[in-house]
């Protein structure tokens, strides 16, 4: 029965990983999905937090959206770092992603969850909401920089 359950869970695994393994031919194209979604909502996140932090004037609608497109996105980039592309081109995952695969998994649920909480507050038209939303997300996107983000691309 064990072993019955053992090949079925396993079955199971390596066909959850067949789109992400088809959807990524080479290496290359894994990193540059994962950096196309994070160049997006890098961009969408500065959008915000330059309104959160009165640089830029508050649009509660242009928020709303940013934040809406961020939550969409958010989950994308994870397929990406699928294993071997931590090489093919030049990018800053440090192999922390792939030898402590739980921790980093941990920190992208985390920053899914904080940028939904992003989008709701975003919804509601509150600036204090979003200023405190902001200031979850930022801190979920230090705490994987950090952890797993190196300072220089390497190849």
């Amino acid at each position: 029965m064990k072993r019955l359950l053992m090949a079925t869970l396993t079955a199971a695994a390596v066909l959850a990983a067949l789109p992400a393994a088809a959807q990524f031919q080479k290496p290359e194209d894994a990193i540059k999905y994962r950096q196309s979604a994070f160049t997006v909502m890098g961009n969408h996140v500065g959008r915000i937090g330059a309104m959160a932090s009165g640089r830029a004037p508050f649009d509660a609608k242009l928020a709303a959206e940013s934040a809406n497109i961020v939550a969409t996105l958010s989950t994308l980039p994870a397929a990406g770092f699928v294993p071997g592309s931590d090489k093919g081109m030049p990018n800053r995952a440090k192999p922390e992603i792939w030898t402590d695969a739980a921790k980093f998994k941990a920190a992208n649920d985390k920053m899914v969850v904080e940028v939904a909480k992003l989008d709701v507050a975003a919804k509601s038209g509150s600036l204090d909401a979003i200023k405190t939303a902001m200031g979850a997300v930022g801190g979920t996107c230090k705490a994987c920089h950090d952890d797993f983000r190196a300072e220089k691309y390497s190849n």
